[in-house]
């Protein structure tokens, strides 16, 4: 049983809006029930962290500073078939050549800028353009060889070309690359500026890596980081810092673990992102476009050690994730990434003495990092394979460096065969730590507040390395706050956390829901980031055991409609037949005449009925569902022929379809047709309810039943059961916690409402302490649908004093909200 729910059957609850003197005095819809002097559960400091990937343009155009783009010209569309080495980048005048030669700066740095003496190009940035501040300095470099002596000419403008600061010159003098720098303080502002290169002379004029930065980064540090968003970083005080990625680290998504020549790019690699900046490589990102490495490493470390956090890098295992199925067969690639993976630890903790240790020191910190976790892999869908190599990464740094703690995984969701078959394996081989994922609905988090009861305590510790609940509105982030009550409850399991992904470019979006929003010149935090805030700036150092009366719940059967989608796939379906659970036919299809009993939604697919079945066409689109029947039915079978006939995935089957965005479907040859799987969609988010490594073969017709007898669930693939589940977890909108912060001598009651209605709550804090009669409270509350944007974030906590506090009193909570109180214990203080 939920610790939460230990005293329902002791307290009558009431579930009628808390609205004062509405009823009788001594009623409460709640009872919290607190243990001042008994002493749970342990929390680190470094239980909350973040999680950062290259994602959304997090780090160029993001967090990291530079503001011209495609600087050293190196954009190619083997990356992106978009790009070009002129990318972002226009002529103003004369000859303009991007050159890969013998003259190049550097072997990493291959590609340049020739210009045909007089000639010029102008920068617009990232986002609408160079965003420029009145009165703020900003910094140019270049590096530049000319055959003749030249003058470059650097000039911030506007798009028309109007002069936004007094323009600078180099003169250039040999023909050796040397690196020219300059400054400009702005006259006016814009956020659509551009950064405009002339040269002047004759002859031939080479440029490369055309950098322009503000002057005022994060604590002024040359290649430094935008300082609003690593501001609003460090105020999260996070305990750690986890890094490069996520799917990032895995592999290049195009090219696999390695690449024979230049033009075909490498998975990221910690080597090519240190020492200096003009010698790295740049490489094509997992997420599809071009990322400099000038944030890189040594970057990450300091970053993580400013704002006080551990860092926690991930490299990759050489086994793919992240929806692709592959592993290195090649020993000696495997050995000479753990010896990159030894030689990053000599990096971060080595002396100076030593070859990377000198390298950190070289590259201006002397002094050790103190790394002291490090992850191997990401998101695996091989489990056996990804172990195996995981075993040999453990091994070799255990030999070496026995404090650092090496984190395994989970995979890619929160169950299924490849989550149970790789925890198996952590606890077989006694693994320090696991790292799980998962992206869920509001109401997965509502209801799976108890998921680190029954976890072993003697088993490998949880790192919850991503999670979010697809969305970035209020109720979003107090389903996450409902959630993290349990985390915190659970803090002798669950070791650190960190909600992901962190940053979103608005401009350049590829994944949300994301924490901290931004263009190119204002960022915003969710309500995600207020939430995540106020609990990482105010953990407590121990649990203090408490109790709440649960709120209850009416199970009512899965009802629903059916309906056929696809996903990146060409399908068929026929004979469709819905029976009731006392054999009474509810629908048939053979698909003999037309499709008039399906709904279909504009633009999702292409469905016609060809050859007596109901064929998508269309290879390339995405979430196809057409419906058909009641969304009264239940208790029915489904029973339903598919067949796959191109593309990359299976086909989805659904059921208890209530409209687009609320649905149940068994998906076949998911995930680039490397797993299947039970979903479940609320309100347009999907969570996995039940997961399974079956593939789809093209050409071949599948016989396929779903089952629906109140809430459970079987499932049946050409006769044989498939799998089952019993969908009847209670959404707990209403979930607390206690810790203690020692410090201060204060209780720290974390109190989440999630309903649309107040709580009115008795607090018992018991007979055997003694309390201040003032608390200071920290609240977030508002709409369901309230979200923080540029222009206006009502989505902010508000703090205020409660009075009359006493060892027992009753308070409201308001609807849709979190609430902090810190209740000073005398005995403490």
């Amino acid at each position: 049983m939920s610790r939460s729910r230990a005293l329902a059957a002791l307290v009558a609850v009431s579930l009628a809006a808390a609205v004062p003197g509405a009823r009788a005095a001594a009623e409460t819809d709640y009872t919290i029930t607190v243990d001042p002097t008994a002493r749970g559960a342990a929390i680190a400091d470094t239980l909350y962290g973040v999680f950062f990937e290259d994602i959304n343009r997090a780090a160029d155009g993001g967090l990291y500073a530079e503001l011209v783009q495609n600087r050293s010209f190196e954009y190619d569309p083997v990356d992106n078939r978009s790009y070009t080495g002129l990318t972002s980048w226009a002529p103003l005048s004369g000859p303009v050549e991007v050159v890969d030669d013998d003259q190049r700066l550097n072997e990493r740095n291959r590609r340049y800028l020739k210009l045909g003496l007089p000639a010029g190009v102008v920068n617009s940035g990232y986002n609408s353009g160079v965003n420029v501040v009145e009165g703020k300095r900003y910094d140019f470099s270049v590096w530049a060889r000319s055959e003749q002596p030249a003058t470059v000419t650097a000039s911030l403008t506007d798009p028309a070309g109007g002069l936004l600061a007094d323009s600078l010159q180099v003169q250039v003098q040999g023909d050796t690359w040397t690196k020219y720098t300059g400054s400009f303080t702005a006259r006016k502002s814009t956020t659509t500026g551009r950064l405009a290169v002339s040269g002047t002379g004759t002859g031939a004029l080479r440029l490369d890596m055309v950098s322009l930065f503000p002057h005022d980064t994060y604590k002024n540090r040359p290649n430094g980081l935008r300082a609003d968003l690593a501001e609003k970083v460090a105020a999260l005080k996070p305990g750690f810092v986890r890094f490069p990625g996520g799917c990032l680290v895995n592999v290049n998504s195009h090219y696999g673990y390695e690449a024979p020549n230049w033009e075909r790019r490498r998975s990221y690699q910690w080597k090519d992102t240190v020492g200096p900046v003009e010698q790295r490589a740049t490489n094509a990102n997992f997420w599809g476009y071009n990322q400099s490495y000038g944030l890189g490493y040594y970057e990450y470390f300091q970053f993580a050690e400013d704002i006080g956090a551990m860092p926690l890098p991930v490299v990759p295992a050489l086994v793919t994730g992240c929806g692709q199925n592959r592993a290195t067969d090649d020993p000696a690639l495997l050995q000479r990434h753990i010896q990159d993976t030894l030689d990053l630890i000599e990096f971060a903790n080595g002396p100076v003495t030593s070859t990377w240790g000198e390298l950190r020191a070289d590259m201006g910190h002397p002094e050790p990092f103190k790394l002291t976790h490090l992850a191997v892999g990401n998101e695996e869908n091989l489990p056996d394979q990804y172990f195996a190599n995981f075993t040999r990464f453990r091994d070799a740094i255990k030999a070496r460096y026995p404090q650092i703690t090496v984190l395994s995984n989970s995979g890619p969701d929160d169950t299924g065969a490849v989550f149970d078959r790789l925890w198996q394996l952590n606890k077989q081989a006694g693994v320090d730590m696991v790292d799980e994922h998962y992206y869920n609905t509001p109401d997965w988090f509502l209801q799976n507040n108890n998921r680190y009861d029954s976890y072993d305590r003697n088993g490998p510790k949880v790192f919850l390395g991503e999670y979010a609940s697809q969305g970035n509105k209020l109720s979003n982030a107090l389903a996450e706050a409902a959630y993290m009550t349990g985390l915190e409850r659970n803090a002798d399991v669950v070791k650190l956390a960190s909600y992901a992904p962190l940053f979103a470019n608005q401009d350049y979006v590829q994944w949300q829901p994301d924490m901290i929003w931004l263009n190119n010149h204002a960022s915003w935090g969710s309500a995600n980031y207020e939430v995540q805030k106020l609990f990482m700036t105010n953990v407590g150092d121990h649990v203090v055991p408490s109790t709440q009366t649960s709120t209850p719940s009416v199970s009512a059967p899965i009802t629903g409609a059916i309906g056929l989608s696809t996903w990146a796939t060409s399908a068929a379906y026929d004979d469709v037949r819905v029976t009731s659970s006392t054999g009474a036919s509810l629908f048939s299809d053979d698909f003999s005449g037309t499709d008039a009993q399906w709904t279909r939604a504009a633009g999702r697919g292409t469905w016609a009925v060809s050859g007596g079945r109901y064929v998508q066409s269309d290879a390339a689109a995405q979430d196809t569902l057409v419906t058909a029947g009641d969304v009264n039915w239940h208790d029915y079978d489904l029973d339903v022929k598919a067949t796959k006939l191109s593309g990359a995935e299976g086909f989805l089957v659904a059921f208890g379809v209530k409209d687009t965005g609320n649905y149940y479907w068994w998906n076949l040859g998911g995930w680039n047709n490397t797993q299947s799987a039970v979903e479940k969609a609320v309100g347009g988010g999907k969570s996995t309810l039940l997961s399974h490594g079956t593939q789809v073969e093209t050409g071949r017709t599948y016989d396929l039943r779903v089952s629906v007898r109140g809430r459970h669930v079987e499932l049946f693939l050409d006769g044989q059961k498939w799998g089952e589940f019993t969908d009847d977890k209670v959404s707990e909108p209403f979930r607390q916690v206690v810790t203690r912060d020692t410090a201060t001598g204060e209780l720290v009651v974390k109190v989440v409402n999630a309903q649309a209605s107040p709580a009115r709550v008795k607090l018992d804090l018991g007979n055997r302490v003694s309390v201040a009669n003032t608390a200071k409270v920290t609240t977030i509350q508002g709409g369901p649908d309230d979200m923080n944007t540029e222009f206006f974030q009502p989505v902010r906590a508000r703090e205020t004093t409660l009075r009359g506090v006493k060892t027992s009193f009753t308070t409201t909570f308001p609807a849709h909200s979190v609430t902090f109180i810190r209740i000073k214990d005398r005995r403490l203080s």
